[in-house]
């Protein structure tokens, strides 16, 4: 079980990260906490008590802010103590994606890299030339405001 040392080294990493990532969590009308909670799907309070160095998310809470995050799972057990580097260990021949943690220590190239554009993606996935268009158009659609002109512009 993750002790107050683990919380308090955790706490400022993530909070670290979701500055990165462009929540607004120093101002108190700022809505940021309220935003991530709800785009993770985890109640307000939770990423409150993480913040406030009150207590550590469960599993659960752990995946998806994860997820939101774009930061692996195993970074987040790991940094938070639940589980060491040698419990879990990355698969032989696995890809090691980018923590996230724009750490000097873990030679990390920064909290995400370049972003992916959808031209990538659609490659990356294997669609065919005559599809990639309509992929590009539709993925577009579920990218932020200006997510997907940025893309364009990116290819």
């Amino acid at each position: 079980m993750a002790g107050a040392e683990e919380l308090e080294s955790f706490a400022a990493w993530i909070e670290g990260v979701i500055r990165d990532r462009g929540y607004d969590i120093d101002s108190p009308r700022g809505g940021g906490k309220s935003q991530l909670a709800d785009a993770a799907g985890v109640h307000r309070a939770a990423v409150t008590r993480l913040l406030q160095r009150q207590s550590m998310p469960d599993l659960e809470t752990m995946r998806r802010l994860a997820r939101v995050l774009r930061v692996p799972i195993r970074d987040m057990l790991i940094r938070s103590g639940q589980l060491s580097p040698e419990e879990l260990p990355v698969p032989e021949g696995a890809a090691t994606p980018a923590s996230g943690t724009g750490d000097e220590e873990d030679g990390g190239p920064g909290p995400q890299g370049p972003p992916l554009s959808l031209e990538r993606a659609a490659t990356l996935l294997g669609v065919s030339e005559e599809q990639r268009e309509m992929f590009i158009r539709v993925a577009g659609q579920f990218l932020p405001p200006g997510g997907a002109e940025a893309d364009r512009h990116a290819r």
